[in-house]
This record gives structure tokens, sequence and C-alpha cells, in this order.
């Protein structure tokens, strides 16, 4: 089956919140204020509430409490607050392909982490790296909707216990990996194209010099599974470095990714 045809699946099983859509767009227009972004947000009770928690975090320790959207909007920022309303998106996305074969809650976190590496291995070379957290958070969708659109398949999958690189199983047991998967199903549901393209690319072993965008999701991406499936050992990150086009040193990294996943449990605590 194409992968076109399990992006159909997914289009016709969930529907993308529309604030996802129509906040990207006010974000975009130079005259939009925090009172603007602060109506849009307040239509939903518990994504304004979360907006608020996120304000008042330890992740930005502003000194006074923050009562109010159009406060919380000029501490956090725009960008800050996409990246809240993208991650509450992915949340309930992944709620409405739920499957025995995929532990949710394990599968949450490895989204955020995702998210977090993305951003912090952009940040010294983009500017905006926030637009690499989202990515990070909407890489994994395609792999929901695999295992609950074929099952049978989903499974021979995770059992396969030759050493390769998810990604390449992907390959052998559906004839695409999820990430383009979630591209497709971004792009159906009609996300901005930088939001969607590079997922599409990040595993694309014809291009020749892959870009940077590209390979820094396929960087946090395979930081991620070496975290989960090999413990970040330094055998393997010599085994996978080339491959994940990995370009730290491994205590460099290992510093990294410590940082990073006490930064995913504190936004998985805020999202829970």
């Amino acid at each position: 089956m194409p992968f076109t045809e399990y992006a159909q699946f997914a289009n016709h099983t969930a529907t993308l919140p529309d604030i996802a859509l129509r906040l990207r767009e006010i974000l975009d227009d130079p005259a939009t204020d925090a009172q603007t972004i602060g109506y849009l947000i307040g239509i939903d009770p518990a994504l304004s509430a979360k907006v608020l928690r996120l304000a008042n975090s330890a992740l930005f320790r502003f000194p006074a409490q923050i009562d109010n959207i159009a406060r919380a909007i000029n501490v956090v920022g725009g960008e800050a607050i996409y990246m809240l309303v993208m991650a509450e998106t992915a949340k309930k996305l992944q709620s409405q392909f739920t499957t025995d074969l995929v532990n949710p809650r394990a599968h949450w976190y490895k989204s955020i982490l995702t998210g977090v590496l993305a951003q912090r291995l952009a940040k010294p070379h983009i500017r905006g790296s926030e637009r690499f957290f989202v990515l990070g958070l909407l890489y994994h969708l395609g792999e929901m909707v695999t295992a609950l659109r074929d099952p049978e398949k989903y499974s021979q999958y995770i059992n396969d216990t030759r050493a390769l690189s998810p990604w390449r199983k992907q390959l052998h047991a559906f004839g695409f990996d999820f990430a383009l998967l979630s591209g497709a199903i971004y792009q159906q549901w009609q996300l901005p194209i930088q939001l969607y393209a590079p997922l599409m690319d990040t595993h694309d072993n014809t291009m020749v010099h892959k870009p940077l965008e590209e390979r820094l999701l396929l960087q946090a991406n395979g930081i991620v599974w070496l975290l989960g499936e090999q413990d970040l050992c330094e055998q393997a990150y010599i085994i996978y470095r080339e491959e994940l086009k990995i370009t730290i040193e491994y205590k460099e990294l290992i510093a990294l990714c410590e940082e990073a996943q006490q930064q995913a449990h504190a936004l998985q605590a805020l999202f829970s």
C-alpha cells in the first residue's frame, strides 16, 4: 500500500484543529497584537489554561504571577505560543490514532524529546529555531497511523531484530518511512510547507547533499532512537554517527541529551 493511501486514511480519520492554521496566519500578519492572539486562544479554555501554565513555569522564570492571556503572550512571545498550540494539536491528533501496539505516553515523550533536540541542534545554525521544535513534535504521527491502519505489518516491523536504523526497517516493511507519511498527512491538512516538506525528505537517501533542515531532523530523531534503543553508548555513537550525520563529539552529545531530557520531562508535565 503506498504512503498516500495511509495519508488519506489519516485525513478521513482525524481533522486538524482550526486554531493550528488560523494562529499561523495571525502571527504572520505584521499588524497582529497580543490582544488579537489572546482572543483566538481564549476561545479554547483548556488551551488558555495551558498558556498561563507555560508563562508561569520554570521555563520562563518570570518574577511576577501572570494572570491573563495577553500578558502571557507578551512575556512568552507569539512563536512560543505557536509552539504550545502545535504541541497541544499534536497531542490531540495522537489521541485520535490510539492503538494497543503503541504506548501513547512513551510515544508522546518521544515526540517532545525529538522536538527539543531538533530545536537545540538548530539554534546555532538557523534563526527562528522554534520551528524545529514543532517539526520534531510532528515527526512521529506517521507511526501511529501505520500501527492503526495496518497492525499486522506494524507488528512485523517492531519485531524486526536486524541491526538497522528504524527508518531502514520501515522502508523494508512498508516501502516508505514514517516521517515521509507524517509530512504527507500534514500536506493534506494544508499546514505551511515549512512544517511538512522537511519531514518528507528527512530520510531521502537519493539526495547527494541533504539540506540543513533535513540533516538536523535526521540527527534529532536518530539521537532519540539511540537514547531509547542503544542507551546512547559510545559504541553505538561510533557505529551510527556517519548515517545520522552527527557532527558533535560524544561527550558534548551526552551533555546535550541530559539537558534535552530534563526539558522534555518538564514539557511533558505541562501537557499532562
